[in-house]
């Protein structure tokens, strides 16, 4: 179940079957403070050996609760995100991962790839807990108005970079990821099953009315119509892995500094989508 200040969204894609242990992609690296984030290799990395065995050691798992503290750098708002138990149980027992996790693996990787450097002229997050097919249908104003925020939050646009936006479709709670790029109205479909954007048409109409609307608050002239693209990303092959595959996607393409995502070279034999350094909740 995906989780937000008590609101449940159901989660669940794709057809089961068994995840395959894989290597990292080869590539550039970028660091802060001289870390680099660490790889993972098997079924179980010693990194999550680690967490797991402090968070049993901890009161987390008797019913406590951690608050992440995001400046609003990440998101272009303040606030906390709440990890609890079943977050934890998330990634041990590796299940479809929720809206904190999202939130809290993206404050991390702000964190150690971008605060301080140029990567944050490049790359914006757009927070899954504000938009999403549930909220859309709920409430279509508010999330068009919180769209356009965001946007106008992140200086004039008009160079080339990418707003992230992990989307969850709200029926059967499939993940999958939006990158758009205001300057060149390119908007980047990154989906770990078959198909495209004509999945969600409630999340496209959103998406690009609010690209428009952003362009007329600040009197940019509309050239030509915003152009989506499905980019070809490695595939999930069992029913749990869109969150994971989300969050890979927004790090290889940071860590890479690449605005134009088409161009990237992924090899499903070469990436270990199942896993990631869930160092941010040390």
């Amino acid at each position: 179940m995906l989780k937000k200040a008590g609101k449940d969204i159901p989660t669940k894609s794709g057809t089961k079957t068994n995840p395959k242990s894989q290597k990292e992609v080869p590539g550039q690296m970028l660091d802060k403070a001289s870390k680099e984030i660490p790889t993972t290799s098997g079924t179980k990395s010693q990194i999550m050996m680690r967490l797991e065995k402090m968070v049993e050691e901890s009161d987390i798992m008797h019913g406590a609760i951690r608050s992440v503290d995001m400046d609003e750098s990440v998101f272009g708002i303040a606030h906390s995100e709440l990890i609890a138990k079943e977050d934890m149980q998330q990634l041990f027992e590796h299940e479809e991962l929720g809206i904190a996790v999202i939130h809290t693996y993206i404050w991390y990787m702000y964190d150690t790839l971008m605060r301080g450097t140029e990567l944050c002229n490049r790359f914006n997050f757009i927070a899954a807990s504000h938009i999403n097919t549930t909220f859309i249908t709920k409430n279509p104003t508010s999330v068009m108005n919180e769209l356009v925020d965001r946007f106008m939050m992140a200086g004039d646009n008009t160079t080339p970079s990418l707003y992230f936006l992990p989307f969850n479709s709200g029926n059967g709670g499939h993940w999958v990821l939006v990158a758009m790029d205001l300057s060149r109205l390119m908007v980047y479909y990154l989906d770990s099953l078959p198909g495209n954007w004509s999945k969600y048409p409630s999340m496209k109409k959103t998406v690009d009315a609010e690209i428009l609307k952003f362009r007329s608050k600040k009197n940019y002239r509309n050239r030509k119509d915003i152009t989506w693209v499905r980019v070809q990303c490695p595939q999930q092959n069992n029913s749990i892995d869109c969150g994971f595959f989300v969050l890979r996607f927004m790090r290889d393409i940071i860590a890479l500094n690449r605005i134009d995502i088409p161009k990237m070279v992924w090899n499903n034999n070469l990436v270990s989508y199942g896993e990631l350094d869930f160092l941010c909740f040390f």
